[in-house]
Formats: structure tokens, sequence, C-alpha cells
């Protein structure tokens, strides 16, 4: 993420400023399509801008120590009817299902937290409660 800001700060809106000063070069702004393309794009950079130092400003950096209870950050594998799957819980910010990253947040994630090796947890679902058993924590 802040690989992210960085670029659009100090590539993306430069980029940005120079497509509108090109837009207004072209002559009167009221009926000037460029120039409204240049303006809306420009304001969903900023708002990108604006939410990435949002989140960094309260991100906070988790240590890598020897897990006994799950929280955002584990990786956890979990054993549900034989089948093992393993997961890391994230921030939504980060959820990358492909990937086996899970929001702390979801019904799993939530049903997860605060829990240790060993422990059942219960998780309601559409086609009903699954329950999971915690296999390992790291």
């Amino acid at each position: 993420m802040k690989e992210e800001l960085d670029y659009l700060i100090n590539v993306k809106r430069k980029e940005a400023a120079e497509k509108l000063r090109l837009a207004i070069s072209f002559g009167d702004i009221s009926e000037n399509a460029a120039y409204e393309e240049a303006k809306e794009s420009q304001g969903f950079l900023e708002g990108r801008i604006l939410e990435l130092k949002e989140i960094l400003s309260n991100a906070e950096l988790i240590g890598k120590t020897k897990a006994r209870e799950v929280r955002v950050g584990s990786t956890v594998l979990i054993s549900t009817d034989g089948k093992k799957e393993r997961f890391q819980l994230v921030g939504s910010e980060e959820v990358d299902v492909l990937q086996g990253k899970i929001s702390h947040m979801s019904p799993l994630g939530s049903a997860l937290v605060g829990k240790t090796k060993g422990t059942m947890v219960d998780v309601k679902t559409l086609e009903g409660t699954v329950k999971y058993k915690i296999v390992e924590v790291s």
C-alpha cells in the first residue's frame, strides 16, 4: 500500500495534472469532454490517495511471534469432514481468497479469532452450520 501511495502521489498525480492542463488548452471548458474526463480522473485519484493515507495511518504491524491463538496475521490450518484447508487471516483490504487470505471479519475468520489449536468452531453458512477443527496456528 505504501508503494501504491508513493506511485500515485509521485507519478499519477503529475500525469493527471498534465492531462488537465492539456484539456484546458483546448479552450472553452464548459463543453470540453477531455476536461470533464481529466477532472473526474483526478477526483478518483485524489480519493484513492486519501483512502490509502487513512488506511496506512491506522495500520498496525503485527510481529512474527509464536502464535497460541488465532489473530490477524495468523495462518490457520483447519479441517472439516476429513478435508484440510489453510488460510491466513488478514484485514479487509488484503483479502485474496485465491491466495488463501480471508478477512478476520468474514464468518469463518470471526469464528476463528481468539481460538487455539484443537478448538472446534461452528460457522453458519447458507447450507447450515459447518464445524471446523483448528489443527494448527502459526
